[in-house]
């Protein structure tokens, strides 16, 4: 069984410093193999956040591995968001953009959807797409995508999705693909992909872990056990007194396709 905790949006900056215990325990209790960072480490990616963000990532149990989110890049600054937008989060938390980890039975892989050009919508660039398919394609054991913008979202949700989402998720079934792993809605959802995609893909949001802006939901985060086919969901949500405790878990087949 491989196990994954997955974690978004932490927002340092706009975090409620009184969570960063309680979740750094709540994760090591857990005992993951794998940590997933869906992106949004900082709020206004500032050189004090992100090393409080590292800080954070340097005290985590296992390794982990985390993407860019929109918050990651200046918002302010022009001329470092057009022209170095990656700059503070290749100095303070990785220069890889798209990281990997592999297992024998499991192959996690990423794109960077955090967009300069484009503030808050994500974007999906082709030649990195095509990569992540190919790989995925290859694979024999169970596929897992991340990335920061969600590929399908509900009809009242405000922000808008990323264009040619909905042909990139037929191109990732296609891959074989079995679970997207997102944040970026500071809203939990888990359930299968609805659009036509051939199969069913798992789709798991998860909340914010730390950040006080919350969308009347509560911080949470995920942990995924993936043991063959078999993919057990497991929600973890911050109570009135700032403990992380479990609230739903739910299982789902990777085979319903």
């Amino acid at each position: 069984m491989t196990r994954i905790v997955h974690i978004s949006d932490l927002h340092f900056g706009r975090d409620d410093a009184t969570l960063i215990a309680p979740l750094h325990e709540a994760i090591a209790t857990a005992k993951p193999d794998l940590v997933v960072v869906s992106g949004d480490m900082t709020q206004r990616a500032r050189r004090a956040q992100f090393r409080a963000a590292r800080a954070f990532l340097d005290r985590l149990p296992a390794p982990w591995l985390c993407v860019p989110g929109n918050h990651d890049v200046p918002l302010y600054n022009l001329a470092a968001r057009l022209l170095w937008p990656y700059a503070g989060y290749k100095r303070h938390i990785s220069r890889c953009l798209r990281p990997e980890f592999r297992t024998d039975g499991v192959l996690v892989q990423s794109l960077n959807t955090a967009w300069p050009f484009a503030w808050q919508r994500g974007h999906l660039r082709r030649r990195h797409l095509q990569e992540v398919c190919k790989n995925f394609g290859a694979f024999k054991g169970a596929r897992i995508l991340v990335a920061h913008h969600p590929f399908q979202q509900s009809p009242e949700t405000k922000k808008e999705l990323m264009p040619n989402a909905e042909t990139a998720l037929h191109e990732l079934a296609d891959s074989g693909v079995d679970a997207i792993l997102t944040g970026h809605l500071h809203r939990w959802y888990a359930e299968p992909f609805v659009a036509r995609t051939g199969g069913s893909i798992l789709q798991v949001h998860v909340g914010t872990g730390l950040s006080t802006r919350l969308r009347g939901q509560e911080n949470d985060f995920a942990i995924l056990d993936i043991e063959e086919r078999q993919c057990t969901v497991t929600r973890m949500i911050a109570g009135s007194d700032g403990q992380f405790r479990q609230d739903m878990t739910r299982q789902f087949s990777f085979d319903e396709r």
